[in-house]
């Protein structure tokens, strides 16, 4: 299953939101919509979206108020999509924090297009990649699709979310924490034990010997790391996740 990118679309005006979200759906992306500031917060807390549009003539707040709480959130990429075309209001926009500003009235294909830009900006920012490749499993982080010998690996949205932690970076060790923070985001606690049980059915799917696995490396007691171009070598992980 293809794990979809989540958008959040934040406008007070239906007719707009019907239009983004119709053009975004057709992209295969998922959408999440918000009509005023303090939905767009809820949602931003509750659905974790990987984009925002942000309309700035929201009903309760100005939408410049949104940009610095947006950031200091959430990991969301924001874009500013608004009828507001001053140069001094998009400076504002950018100078807070905002990563792109679209203005009204807008073509939904150079919307979709900045979409995907942000897409690949997100992937590779702090030196990430957009690519991986693991021996026979290749990680396709912007169209959140894994092939394992050129096959289609189905893998549940959680499973999904614990290997592109670790294909963000590949070679670097992420820890339990920092991966169940991202996984399991509305947790108190976190168990690590929940995450073993993931990484066990993840070398299921993507190992060619679970038993001995030479993809998803085990950091005992710290956390794991991904492995790539592995072809050929000999160097085993300890099974034990």
């Amino acid at each position: 299953m293809k794990v979809r990118h989540k958008v959040l679309i934040v406008d007070d005006e239906p007719h707009i939101r019907k239009l983004i979200q119709a053009a975004l759906t057709r992209a295969d992306y998922a959408t999440v919509e918000a009509e005023n500031a303090r939905e767009a917060l809820e949602k931003l807390k509750q659905e974790r979206p990987d984009i925002s549009l942000l309309d700035l003539g929201l009903p309760d707040r100005d939408g410049l108020e949104l940009v610095p709480l947006f950031k200091q959130q959430s990991d969301t990429t924001l874009i500013i999509v608004s009828a507001r075309d001053a140069t001094d209001q998009k400076v504002a926009a950018l100078d807070l924090g905002a990563d792109d500003y679209l203005t009204k009235p807008f073509d939904t294909e150079e919307l979709l297009a900045r979409v995907r830009v942000a897409l690949r900006n997100r992937m590779t920012k702090d030196g990430g990649m957009a690519l991986v490749r693991a021996g026979d499993v290749e990680i396709d982080l912007i169209a959140r699709i894994v092939l394992k010998a050129g096959k289609e690996v189905h893998l549940t949205p959680k499973e999904y979310a614990v290997l592109a932690q670790l294909a963000k970076f590949p070679g670097r060790v992420i820890t339990h924490e920092q991966i169940m923070t991202h996984v399991w985001p509305n947790e108190h606690e976190h168990h690590v034990e929940y995450l073993r049980v993931l990484v066990r059915t993840l070398r299921q799917k993507l190992e060619t010997d679970p038993q001995r696995p030479r993809i998803i490396g085990n950091e005992l007691g710290i956390g794991y790391r991904l492995r790539f171009n592995v072809e050929g070598e000999t160097e085993e992980f300890a099974p034990r996740a």
